[in-house]
Protein backbone atom coordinates (compact mmCIF):
# COMPACT_ATOMS: atom_id res chain seq x y z
CA UNK A 1 0.00 0.00 0.00
CA UNK A 2 1.42 3.37 -1.07
CA UNK A 3 1.33 6.32 1.28
CA UNK A 4 0.93 8.96 -1.45
CA UNK A 5 -2.10 9.01 -3.76
CA UNK A 6 -1.45 8.56 -7.48
CA UNK A 7 -2.95 11.94 -8.36
CA UNK A 8 -0.16 13.78 -6.57
CA UNK A 9 2.22 12.71 -9.34
CA UNK A 10 0.15 14.78 -11.78
CA UNK A 11 0.37 18.13 -10.05
CA UNK A 12 3.10 20.54 -11.05
CA UNK A 13 4.63 23.42 -9.15
CA UNK A 14 5.91 26.95 -9.48
CA UNK A 15 9.65 26.78 -9.94
CA UNK A 16 10.11 30.42 -8.93
CA UNK A 17 9.76 29.11 -5.37
CA UNK A 18 11.64 25.85 -5.94
CA UNK A 19 14.67 27.74 -7.26
CA UNK A 20 14.89 29.11 -3.73
CA UNK A 21 16.31 25.74 -2.64
CA UNK A 22 19.09 26.07 -5.23
CA UNK A 23 19.78 29.63 -4.10
CA UNK A 24 20.08 28.61 -0.45
CA UNK A 25 22.37 25.76 -1.44
CA UNK A 26 24.49 28.09 -3.55
CA UNK A 27 24.76 30.60 -0.72
CA UNK A 28 25.65 27.82 1.72
CA UNK A 29 28.65 27.18 -0.52
CA UNK A 30 29.76 30.74 0.22
CA UNK A 31 28.51 32.32 -3.00
CA UNK A 32 26.63 35.60 -3.33
CA UNK A 33 23.50 35.35 -5.47
CA UNK A 34 21.71 38.11 -7.40
CA UNK A 35 18.04 37.12 -7.48
CA UNK A 36 16.08 37.55 -10.68
CA UNK A 37 13.76 34.62 -10.00
CA UNK A 38 10.69 35.72 -8.02
CA UNK A 39 7.88 37.70 -9.62
CA UNK A 40 7.44 40.02 -6.67
CA UNK A 41 7.66 43.82 -6.65
CA UNK A 42 10.65 45.04 -4.66
CA UNK A 43 8.41 47.71 -3.13
CA UNK A 44 6.58 47.45 0.17
CA UNK A 45 2.82 47.82 0.42
CA UNK A 46 1.93 51.48 0.89
CA UNK A 47 1.55 53.01 4.34
CA UNK A 48 -2.08 54.06 3.83
CA UNK A 49 -2.94 50.42 3.02
CA UNK A 50 -0.94 49.02 5.95
CA UNK A 51 -2.58 51.46 8.36
CA UNK A 52 -6.09 50.22 7.55
CA UNK A 53 -5.12 46.59 8.21
CA UNK A 54 -3.46 47.47 11.54
CA UNK A 55 -6.45 49.53 12.67
CA UNK A 56 -8.84 46.71 11.82
CA UNK A 57 -6.77 44.16 13.74
CA UNK A 58 -6.59 46.46 16.75
CA UNK A 59 -10.36 46.93 16.83
CA UNK A 60 -10.94 43.18 16.65
CA UNK A 61 -11.91 42.73 13.00
CA UNK A 62 -10.13 39.39 12.83
CA UNK A 63 -12.98 36.87 12.96
CA UNK A 64 -14.82 34.83 10.35
CA UNK A 65 -16.51 36.86 7.63
CA UNK A 66 -18.68 36.09 4.57
CA UNK A 67 -17.07 33.33 2.44
CA UNK A 68 -17.60 35.30 -0.77
CA UNK A 69 -15.88 38.37 0.68
CA UNK A 70 -16.96 41.39 2.68
CA UNK A 71 -19.54 43.61 1.04
CA UNK A 72 -17.35 46.73 1.01
CA UNK A 73 -14.53 45.08 -0.94
CA UNK A 74 -16.85 43.33 -3.39
CA UNK A 75 -18.56 46.65 -4.13
CA UNK A 76 -15.19 48.38 -4.60
CA UNK A 77 -14.03 45.66 -7.00
CA UNK A 78 -17.30 45.75 -8.95
CA UNK A 79 -17.12 49.54 -9.26
CA UNK A 80 -13.46 49.56 -10.37
CA UNK A 81 -13.97 46.80 -12.94
CA UNK A 82 -17.19 48.36 -14.23
CA UNK A 83 -15.47 51.71 -14.78
CA UNK A 84 -12.29 50.33 -16.38
CA UNK A 85 -13.89 47.66 -18.58
CA UNK A 86 -17.07 49.48 -19.58
CA UNK A 87 -19.23 46.80 -17.97
CA UNK A 88 -21.98 46.63 -15.37
CA UNK A 89 -20.68 44.32 -12.65
CA UNK A 90 -22.97 43.11 -9.90
CA UNK A 91 -21.03 42.82 -6.60
CA UNK A 92 -22.89 39.55 -6.02
CA UNK A 93 -20.83 38.03 -8.86
CA UNK A 94 -17.52 38.87 -7.15
CA UNK A 95 -15.70 36.19 -5.13
CA UNK A 96 -12.74 37.23 -2.97
CA UNK A 97 -9.96 34.65 -2.56
CA UNK A 98 -6.66 34.22 -0.75
CA UNK A 99 -4.49 35.39 -3.62
CA UNK A 100 -4.80 35.05 -7.37
CA UNK A 101 -4.17 31.31 -7.58
CA UNK A 102 -7.40 29.82 -6.12
CA UNK A 103 -9.62 31.00 -9.02
CA UNK A 104 -7.39 29.04 -11.42
CA UNK A 105 -8.01 25.80 -9.55
CA UNK A 106 -11.66 26.66 -8.93
CA UNK A 107 -12.21 27.20 -12.65
CA UNK A 108 -10.68 23.85 -13.59
CA UNK A 109 -12.74 22.11 -10.88
CA UNK A 110 -15.93 23.90 -11.87
CA UNK A 111 -15.88 23.66 -15.65
CA UNK A 112 -13.83 20.63 -16.72
CA UNK A 113 -14.24 16.89 -16.58
CA UNK A 114 -11.42 14.43 -17.30
CA UNK A 115 -10.68 14.52 -21.03
CA UNK A 116 -12.03 18.02 -21.62
CA UNK A 117 -9.56 20.24 -23.46
CA UNK A 118 -8.11 23.42 -21.98
CA UNK A 119 -6.20 25.94 -24.10
CA UNK A 120 -3.59 28.03 -22.28
CA UNK A 121 -0.63 30.25 -23.23
CA UNK A 122 2.86 28.76 -23.28
CA UNK A 123 5.09 30.23 -22.02
CA UNK A 124 2.56 31.11 -19.36
CA UNK A 125 1.90 31.04 -15.66
CA UNK A 126 2.87 27.46 -14.67
CA UNK A 127 -0.13 26.92 -12.41
CA UNK A 128 -2.40 26.74 -15.49
CA UNK A 129 -0.69 23.60 -16.79
CA UNK A 130 -0.34 22.20 -13.28
CA UNK A 131 -4.06 22.31 -12.49
CA UNK A 132 -5.08 21.09 -15.96
CA UNK A 133 -3.00 17.92 -15.67
CA UNK A 134 -3.87 17.41 -11.99
CA UNK A 135 -7.60 17.27 -12.73
CA UNK A 136 -7.24 15.00 -15.74
CA UNK A 137 -8.19 17.53 -18.41
CA UNK A 138 -6.20 17.63 -21.63
CA UNK A 139 -3.64 20.46 -21.80
CA UNK A 140 -3.55 22.25 -25.16
CA UNK A 141 -0.66 24.75 -25.13
CA UNK A 142 -0.93 27.82 -27.32
CA UNK A 143 2.73 28.58 -28.03
CA UNK A 144 3.46 32.29 -28.13
CA UNK A 145 5.72 33.74 -30.79
CA UNK A 146 8.67 35.89 -29.77
CA UNK A 147 8.50 37.72 -33.12
CA UNK A 148 4.95 38.85 -32.33
CA UNK A 149 5.86 40.21 -28.92
CA UNK A 150 4.62 36.97 -27.35
CA UNK A 151 1.02 37.67 -28.33
CA UNK A 152 -1.04 35.32 -30.47
CA UNK A 153 -3.48 35.69 -33.32
CA UNK A 154 -7.09 34.68 -33.62
CA UNK A 155 -6.08 32.25 -36.39
CA UNK A 156 -3.61 30.49 -34.08
CA UNK A 157 -6.29 30.09 -31.44
CA UNK A 158 -8.85 28.83 -33.95
CA UNK A 159 -6.56 25.93 -34.93
CA UNK A 160 -6.64 24.62 -31.37
CA UNK A 161 -10.39 24.84 -30.74
CA UNK A 162 -12.30 21.55 -30.96
CA UNK A 163 -15.63 20.22 -29.77
CA UNK A 164 -13.87 19.13 -26.59
CA UNK A 165 -12.62 22.63 -25.74
CA UNK A 166 -14.10 23.70 -22.40
CA UNK A 167 -11.86 26.46 -21.04
CA UNK A 168 -9.48 29.01 -22.59
CA UNK A 169 -6.89 30.90 -20.54
CA UNK A 170 -5.79 34.39 -21.54
CA UNK A 171 -3.19 36.37 -19.59
CA UNK A 172 -2.53 40.01 -20.51
CA UNK A 173 -0.22 41.58 -19.46
CA UNK A 174 1.58 38.28 -19.39
CA UNK A 175 3.79 36.36 -17.01
CA UNK A 176 6.53 35.50 -18.01
CA UNK A 177 6.84 37.49 -21.23
CA UNK A 178 5.34 40.89 -20.51
CA UNK A 179 3.29 40.54 -23.70
CA UNK A 180 0.13 42.65 -23.95
CA UNK A 181 -2.90 41.95 -26.14
CA UNK A 182 -4.37 45.05 -27.74
CA UNK A 183 -8.08 45.87 -27.90
CA UNK A 184 -8.06 45.03 -31.60
CA UNK A 185 -6.37 41.66 -31.04
CA UNK A 186 -8.85 40.80 -28.29
CA UNK A 187 -11.76 41.69 -30.59
CA UNK A 188 -10.43 39.29 -33.24
CA UNK A 189 -9.86 36.56 -30.62
CA UNK A 190 -13.37 37.09 -29.26
CA UNK A 191 -14.86 36.78 -32.75
CA UNK A 192 -13.21 33.36 -33.16
CA UNK A 193 -14.47 32.20 -29.76
CA UNK A 194 -18.01 33.42 -30.39
CA UNK A 195 -18.10 31.68 -33.77
CA UNK A 196 -16.35 28.42 -32.95
CA UNK A 197 -17.06 27.66 -29.29
CA UNK A 198 -20.16 26.40 -27.56
CA UNK A 199 -21.84 29.01 -25.36
CA UNK A 200 -20.78 27.04 -22.28
CA UNK A 201 -17.07 27.36 -23.05
CA UNK A 202 -15.52 29.78 -20.58
CA UNK A 203 -12.62 32.20 -21.03
CA UNK A 204 -10.42 32.75 -17.99
CA UNK A 205 -9.02 36.27 -18.36
CA UNK A 206 -6.08 36.61 -15.97
CA UNK A 207 -5.60 40.36 -15.53
CA UNK A 208 -3.44 40.38 -12.39
CA UNK A 209 -0.91 42.78 -14.01
CA UNK A 210 -3.62 45.16 -15.30
CA UNK A 211 -2.02 48.31 -13.80
CA UNK A 212 1.57 47.48 -14.81
CA UNK A 213 1.62 48.50 -18.43
CA UNK A 214 4.05 50.72 -20.35
CA UNK A 215 4.52 53.10 -23.28
CA UNK A 216 1.26 54.92 -22.62
CA UNK A 217 -0.79 51.83 -23.43
CA UNK A 218 -4.06 51.07 -21.66
CA UNK A 219 -5.20 47.73 -20.34
CA UNK A 220 -7.89 45.97 -22.36
CA UNK A 221 -10.05 43.05 -21.29
CA UNK A 222 -11.71 40.49 -23.53
CA UNK A 223 -14.74 40.75 -21.26
CA UNK A 224 -15.32 44.24 -22.68
CA UNK A 225 -15.93 42.85 -26.18
CA UNK A 226 -19.63 42.52 -27.03
CA UNK A 227 -20.89 39.02 -26.26
CA UNK A 228 -17.91 38.05 -24.08
CA UNK A 229 -18.92 39.27 -20.60
CA UNK A 230 -21.32 36.36 -20.24
CA UNK A 231 -18.55 33.90 -21.17
CA UNK A 232 -15.61 35.35 -19.24
CA UNK A 233 -14.20 34.91 -15.76
CA UNK A 234 -12.30 38.11 -14.92
CA UNK A 235 -9.51 37.32 -12.45
CA UNK A 236 -7.23 39.83 -10.77
CA UNK A 237 -5.94 40.82 -7.37
CA UNK A 238 -3.68 42.98 -5.26
CA UNK A 239 -0.35 41.11 -5.31
CA UNK A 240 1.32 42.82 -8.24
CA UNK A 241 -0.32 46.22 -8.71
CA UNK A 242 -0.26 47.16 -5.02
CA UNK A 243 2.89 45.22 -4.03
CA UNK A 244 0.80 43.06 -1.69
CA UNK A 245 2.14 39.61 -2.59
CA UNK A 246 2.29 38.28 0.96
CA UNK A 247 -1.15 39.59 1.86
CA UNK A 248 -2.75 36.96 -0.42
CA UNK A 249 -5.71 38.84 -1.84
CA UNK A 250 -7.31 38.07 -5.18
CA UNK A 251 -10.72 37.86 -6.76
CA UNK A 252 -12.78 36.42 -9.58
CA UNK A 253 -15.86 37.86 -11.27
CA UNK A 254 -18.14 35.14 -12.59
CA UNK A 255 -20.54 35.37 -15.54
CA UNK A 256 -23.59 34.15 -13.56
CA UNK A 257 -24.83 33.89 -9.98
CA UNK A 258 -24.99 30.10 -10.37
CA UNK A 259 -21.24 29.94 -11.15
CA UNK A 260 -20.53 32.40 -8.34
CA UNK A 261 -22.28 30.08 -5.88
CA UNK A 262 -19.95 27.25 -6.93
CA UNK A 263 -16.86 29.38 -6.30
CA UNK A 264 -18.30 30.50 -2.95
CA UNK A 265 -18.80 26.89 -1.91
CA UNK A 266 -15.24 26.04 -2.93
CA UNK A 267 -14.07 28.89 -0.72
CA UNK A 268 -16.09 27.41 2.14
CA UNK A 269 -14.53 24.00 1.60
CA UNK A 270 -10.94 25.19 1.20
CA UNK A 271 -10.33 28.49 3.00
CA UNK A 272 -13.59 29.40 4.81
CA UNK A 273 -12.93 33.07 4.12
CA UNK A 274 -10.24 35.63 3.41
CA UNK A 275 -9.18 37.51 6.59
CA UNK A 276 -11.44 40.58 6.98
CA UNK A 277 -8.66 42.98 7.98
CA UNK A 278 -6.82 42.10 4.76
CA UNK A 279 -9.99 42.71 2.77
CA UNK A 280 -10.47 46.11 4.38
CA UNK A 281 -6.90 47.02 3.41
CA UNK A 282 -7.65 45.76 -0.11
CA UNK A 283 -10.70 48.01 -0.28
CA UNK A 284 -8.53 50.96 0.76
CA UNK A 285 -6.02 50.09 -1.98
CA UNK A 286 -8.74 50.31 -4.62
CA UNK A 287 -10.61 53.34 -3.32
CA UNK A 288 -7.83 55.61 -2.02
CA UNK A 289 -6.57 58.40 -4.27
CA UNK A 290 -3.11 57.82 -2.75
CA UNK A 291 -2.89 54.42 -4.45
CA UNK A 292 -2.86 55.88 -7.95
CA UNK A 293 0.23 57.96 -7.08
CA UNK A 294 2.05 55.04 -5.43
CA UNK A 295 1.27 52.62 -8.26
CA UNK A 296 2.24 55.22 -10.88
CA UNK A 297 5.69 55.68 -9.32
CA UNK A 298 6.24 51.93 -9.16
CA UNK A 299 5.23 51.40 -12.78
CA UNK A 300 7.47 54.24 -13.94
CA UNK A 301 10.42 52.59 -12.21
CA UNK A 302 9.61 49.22 -13.79
CA UNK A 303 9.48 50.86 -17.23
CA UNK A 304 12.83 52.56 -16.65
CA UNK A 305 14.41 49.25 -15.65
CA UNK A 306 12.87 47.48 -18.63
CA UNK A 307 14.44 49.95 -21.05
CA UNK A 308 17.91 49.49 -19.55
CA UNK A 309 17.73 45.72 -19.20
CA UNK A 310 16.45 45.00 -22.72
CA UNK A 311 19.15 47.20 -24.26
CA UNK A 312 21.93 45.51 -22.26
CA UNK A 313 20.66 41.98 -22.97
CA UNK A 314 20.46 42.63 -26.69
CA UNK A 315 24.09 43.75 -26.60
CA UNK A 316 25.20 40.27 -25.48
CA UNK A 317 26.14 38.04 -28.46
CA UNK A 318 23.76 35.10 -28.74
CA UNK A 319 20.87 36.80 -26.92
CA UNK A 320 17.82 38.51 -28.38
CA UNK A 321 15.24 40.10 -26.13
CA UNK A 322 11.81 41.36 -27.15
CA UNK A 323 10.56 44.59 -25.56
CA UNK A 324 7.80 43.73 -23.05
CA UNK A 325 4.82 46.05 -22.89
CA UNK A 326 3.77 45.23 -19.35
CA UNK A 327 4.41 43.33 -16.09
CA UNK A 328 7.96 43.30 -14.68
CA UNK A 329 9.75 40.59 -16.61
CA UNK A 330 11.93 40.23 -19.66
CA UNK A 331 12.10 36.94 -21.53
CA UNK A 332 15.34 36.78 -23.51
CA UNK A 333 15.97 34.17 -26.18
CA UNK A 334 19.31 32.52 -25.37
CA UNK A 335 19.32 30.10 -28.30
CA UNK A 336 22.40 31.63 -29.92
CA UNK A 337 24.22 31.67 -26.61
CA UNK A 338 23.39 28.02 -25.98
CA UNK A 339 24.76 27.17 -29.41
CA UNK A 340 28.00 29.15 -29.12
CA UNK A 341 28.75 28.11 -25.54
CA UNK A 342 28.20 24.46 -26.41
CA UNK A 343 25.20 24.02 -24.12
CA UNK A 344 23.06 22.27 -26.73
CA UNK A 345 25.85 19.90 -27.79
CA UNK A 346 26.78 18.98 -24.22
CA UNK A 347 23.14 18.54 -23.16
CA UNK A 348 22.70 15.93 -25.91
CA UNK A 349 25.54 13.90 -24.37
CA UNK A 350 23.96 13.74 -20.92
CA UNK A 351 22.32 10.48 -19.79
CA UNK A 352 18.81 10.26 -21.25
CA UNK A 353 17.12 10.47 -17.86
CA UNK A 354 18.91 13.75 -17.13
CA UNK A 355 18.30 15.09 -20.66
CA UNK A 356 14.56 14.80 -20.12
CA UNK A 357 14.72 16.83 -16.93
CA UNK A 358 17.31 19.36 -18.02
CA UNK A 359 16.89 20.88 -21.49
CA UNK A 360 19.56 23.34 -22.67
CA UNK A 361 17.97 26.46 -21.16
CA UNK A 362 17.75 24.73 -17.79
CA UNK A 363 21.35 23.61 -18.02
CA UNK A 364 22.51 27.17 -18.66
CA UNK A 365 20.22 28.50 -15.93
CA UNK A 366 21.88 26.18 -13.38
CA UNK A 367 25.36 27.09 -14.63
CA UNK A 368 24.49 30.77 -14.35
CA UNK A 369 23.38 30.31 -10.75
CA UNK A 370 26.05 27.98 -9.38
CA UNK A 371 29.07 29.40 -11.20
CA UNK A 372 28.16 33.05 -11.78
CA UNK A 373 25.71 33.78 -8.95
CA UNK A 374 22.65 34.88 -10.92
CA UNK A 375 19.26 33.26 -10.25
CA UNK A 376 16.87 33.23 -13.22
CA UNK A 377 14.03 31.02 -14.44
CA UNK A 378 14.20 28.62 -17.38
CA UNK A 379 11.70 28.17 -20.21
CA UNK A 380 10.24 24.88 -18.96
CA UNK A 381 9.17 26.60 -15.73
CA UNK A 382 6.42 28.26 -17.77
CA UNK A 383 4.89 25.28 -19.53
CA UNK A 384 6.74 22.03 -20.07
CA UNK A 385 4.76 20.55 -22.95
CA UNK A 386 6.58 21.13 -26.23
CA UNK A 387 9.18 23.46 -24.71
CA UNK A 388 12.33 21.30 -24.79
CA UNK A 389 13.80 23.06 -27.84
CA UNK A 390 12.79 26.55 -26.78
CA UNK A 391 15.76 28.34 -25.24
CA UNK A 392 14.61 31.22 -23.05
CA UNK A 393 15.13 32.62 -19.56
CA UNK A 394 12.84 34.79 -17.48
CA UNK A 395 14.45 37.68 -15.65
CA UNK A 396 12.36 39.55 -13.10
CA UNK A 397 13.06 43.27 -13.19
CA UNK A 398 11.60 43.61 -9.70
CA UNK A 399 14.98 44.41 -8.22
CA UNK A 400 17.10 47.53 -8.03
CA UNK A 401 18.65 48.84 -11.23
CA UNK A 402 22.21 48.53 -9.91
CA UNK A 403 21.68 44.82 -9.24
CA UNK A 404 20.05 44.34 -12.63
CA UNK A 405 23.05 45.89 -14.34
CA UNK A 406 25.48 43.81 -12.28
CA UNK A 407 23.54 40.62 -12.94
CA UNK A 408 23.40 41.21 -16.68
CA UNK A 409 27.13 41.82 -16.72
CA UNK A 410 27.54 38.41 -15.06
CA UNK A 411 25.27 36.86 -17.71
CA UNK A 412 27.53 38.40 -20.35
CA UNK A 413 30.57 36.85 -18.67
CA UNK A 414 28.86 33.46 -18.40
CA UNK A 415 27.99 33.58 -22.11
CA UNK A 416 31.68 33.20 -23.04
CA UNK A 417 32.87 31.08 -20.11
CA UNK A 418 33.42 27.88 -22.10
CA UNK A 419 35.99 26.47 -19.70
CA UNK A 420 33.78 27.13 -16.68
CA UNK A 421 30.78 25.58 -18.39
CA UNK A 422 32.73 22.44 -19.35
CA UNK A 423 33.82 22.03 -15.71
CA UNK A 424 30.25 22.60 -14.51
CA UNK A 425 28.87 19.84 -16.76
CA UNK A 426 31.45 17.40 -15.39
CA UNK A 427 30.29 18.26 -11.87
CA UNK A 428 26.60 18.41 -12.79
CA UNK A 429 25.35 15.53 -10.63
CA UNK A 430 26.26 17.34 -7.42
CA UNK A 431 23.92 20.18 -8.41
CA UNK A 432 20.90 18.02 -9.22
Amino acid sequence: MKIIANRIKLIGSENAFKVGDDIRRCEAMGNRVIRFNLGEPDFNSAEHINRVAIENIQKGNSHYCPPAGIEGLRKAIAKQVSETRGLSIDPERVIVTTGGKPPIGYSLMTYTNPGDEVIYPSPGFPIYESWITFLGAKPVPLHLDEKKGFSFTAKELKKLITKKTKLIFINSPSNPTGGVLSKEELEEIAAVILKNCDKNVRVYSDEIYEHIIFDGLKHASIASVKGMAERTIIASGHSKSYAMTGWRLGYAILPTLEETAVFKNLNINLISCTPPFIQEAGREAIESSESKIVVGRMVAEFEKRRDVVVKKLNAIPGITCAMPKGAFYVFPNIGGLCESLGVIARQKKLPRAIQEKIPPATLFQKFLLYKHGVATMDRRSFGQIGSAKMHFLRISTATKLELLEEGIEKISQAATDREGFATFVKELEQYL
